[in-house]
């Protein structure tokens, strides 16, 4: 079975010698995340070596951050927390942090240091953007195109002309990116977007805008969705996140190009749910030390074209596991590709995002 089709496979192991305090520790790790190349590259870098060390364990993927802060706030109310550790956005973590539903960490006590000694809270910097997140990468959401099918775009408002670049394309199905990318096209300045759009006439106006192609839109909720739509000819342009795109174009040769012009810049991380059993928490203590080590978020690196959160690990990143290919090229962070970048602002967001989703989902319903 591939890694994109991991949800709620249990993998087990048992290679070399357990760690230390493993009689201390569950034997079981519910682990979520986000699916498809994503995670099969958190796989390869921080599960199959830490199962190395811990025979016995048995490893379970869950496909559903997109729900996260749903989901945890469902089973909190309902007494019954089933996940360890989830893959999270900024502005996610942010929320399940204000709400008392994630685990505050003292990051520099439970996380390792660099290799030369840096502690970890200098070595993260100011990517540890709430006291529950550990980040992991620094990615962004922009978007891809058929090369065979229209002319390449060279500007993200292209997504708003269908008589230049006709044809489907497909958004992800949350106001987050759609109502930047509407304001910025409709002729409001970067610096000035979150005070638009905090404004009821911001929000009007974005949807305004979104609604001039509504009916040209695929709505998608999992990253892997807008790579094979763009696969298939079903869309001739749509927003994921870059290292799937990378997957697609890299890996599957699929006629697709990557437009990168206003590219959302955003950060996913790790965070505990709050209220987990001591031996389940012993666990996830230990793997998450292990597994946003530098070391480990380099070797992320050659499996998919997400930079590492952390400083040290920049310079060990290296070739794709694979293909062999120089992977500095392909970040988000890379001069060439950051020319027009919009820096998402999840402070913003966490504090918006209930409101903006009710009024988009409305929006959507009509």
């Amino acid at each position: 079975m591939k890694l994109s089709k991991l949800s709620a496979l249990a993998v087990t192991t048992a290679l070399c010698a357990p760690s230390a305090f493993a009689e201390e520790m569950s034997n079981e790790l519910v682990l979520v995340s986000w699916g498809g190349a994503y995670q099969a590259s958190q796989h390869k870098a921080y599960v199959e070596p830490y199962l190395a060390q811990n025979p016995g364990l048995k490893v379970i993927w869950d496909e559903s951050s997109a729900e996260a802060v749903a989901k945890i706030r469902a089973m909190n109310e309902a007494g019954n927390v089933t996940w360890d550790l989830v893959d999270a956005v900024a502005a996610d973590s942010m929320r399940l942090c204000d709400e008392g539903l994630a685990e505050e960490l003292d990051h520099d006590e439970v996380l390792a240091a660099a290799p030369d000694g840096t502690s970890a809270t200098e070595d993260f910097g100011d990517l540890i953007v709430s006291d529950c997140f550990v980040p992991q990468i620094v990615y962004s959401t922009t978007f891809g195109y058929r090369t065979d099918l229209i002319d390449q775009p060279d500007t993200v408002c292209a997504i708003f002309d269908t008589e230049k670049y006709p044809g489907k394309r497909s958004l992800q199905r949350r106001p987050i990116d759609n109502m930047e990318w509407a304001l910025y096209c409709d002729g409001v300045a970067k610096d000035d977007i979150y005070d638009v759009l905090g404004t009821d006439e911001g929000v009007d106006r974005a949807l305004a805008k979104l609604n001039t192609i509504k009916d040209q839109v695929v709505w998608w909720s999992a990253g892997a969705e807008t790579p094979q739509l763009l696969a298939d000819g079903e869309v001739v342009m749509g927003s994921t996140f870059n290292g799937r795109l990378f997957s697609a174009i890299a890996e599957q040769n699929q006629p697709i190009g990557m437009l990168w012009d206003m590219q959302s810049f955003d950060l996913d991380g790790w965070v505990i749910p709050a209220g987990l059993p001591a031996d389940r928490k012993a666990r996830v203590l230990d793997f998450l030390k292990f597994a946003t080590d530098t070391q480990r978020l380099a070797d992320q690196a050659a499996y998919i074209s997400y930079g590492p959160a952390r400083a040290s690990s920049a310079p060990l990143v290296g070739k794709h596991a694979e293909l062999g290919i120089d992977m500095a090229p392909h970040m988000p962070t890379d001069p060439a590709n950051a020319s027009n970048v919009h820096v998402y602002d999840y402070e913003w967001w966490a504090d918006n995002r209930d409101d903006l989703d009710a009024k988009f989902q409305a929006w959507l319903a009509k």
